[in-house]
């Protein structure tokens, strides 16, 4: 191939010499341009025969050329990518659930003291709903957080249901309105709260699958299993009958 290279564009650059009977001559010309493209031509060709030998050794142990090891390492960066990107969906879920979490807890001590104003005789029920509430806003992680929003379902059940044994209570203008705002707040959590869900059930089966499982581990990658399970007392949002 490199003495074609050489002495190709001689012959090709040749010409007839009519006087010795059409004898084709050699063009010097021709010659010196095959000599320059030899020289630019070789160390080109000495790199692919590098390549090439060390794709082979590579195939001897990972039986993959140097076409798969590329798409490989492709692959690699965007399993890593999205594995970052389904966990920072994940995050980003999760901060809408704490966002309604955090505006029911706000709006609870306010029922609660409205209620007292009409029944001050259920202390129980009232430090109940205090201890829950405290233990959501100290919570410092969604499985601690989802836990303690359990504990406080339940005891706000609790509340409402003493509500119905007070009819000027379930007239008053001020209850009615901060029922009807948390009662809002709860049907936002449960549509966070699904959304989230949906979202946390994507990224663990993502890095779940082989091989993502493999990348996962090694960076940090793990299966998070706080799924928000609603209480028996929350499946719907709380209503007083009225």
């Amino acid at each position: 191939m490199l003495f074609l290279a050489v002495l190709g564009p001689g012959f090709i650059t040749a010409n007839v010499d009519n006087d010795s009977g059409g004898i084709l001559t050699y063009s010097q010309a021709g010659a010196q341009y095959g000599y320059a493209l030899l020289w630019t031509m070789l160390p080109i060709t000495l790199a692919l025969i590098v390549v090439q030998e060390m794709c082979a050794r590579m195939g001897v142990v990972t039986g993959k050329g140097l076409s798969d090891l590329i798409r490989e390492e492709f692959g690699l960066r965007v399993t890593v990518v999205m594995m970052v990107q389904k966990d920072e969906a994940v995050k980003s879920s999760w901060s809408q659930v704490d966002v309604q979490l955090q505006r029911r807890a706000d709006l609870i001590p306010n029922l609660v003291e409205t209620v007292k104003g009409f029944t001050k005789e259920e202390s129980t029920v009232f430090g109940d709903i205090a201890n829950a509430r405290a233990g959501l806003l100290n919570a410092r992680d969604p499985k601690a957080k989802i836990a303690a929003n359990g504990t406080l379902d339940s005891a706000f059940g609790r509340l409402l249901a003493l509500t119905e044994n007070y009819p000027q209570l379930r007239s008053n203008e001020q209850f009615l309105r901060l029922q009807d705002e948390i009662s809002g707040t709860e049907n936002r959590i449960g549509v966070a709260r699904r959304r989230y869900n949906d979202t946390l059930r994507d990224y663990n089966t993502f890095v779940r699958q082989f091989p993502n499982s493999i990348w996962a581990g090694i960076l940090g990658f793990h299966v998070n299993d706080a799924y928000f399970e609603a209480s028996p007392t929350s499946r719907t949002a709380p209503a007083v009958k009225f």
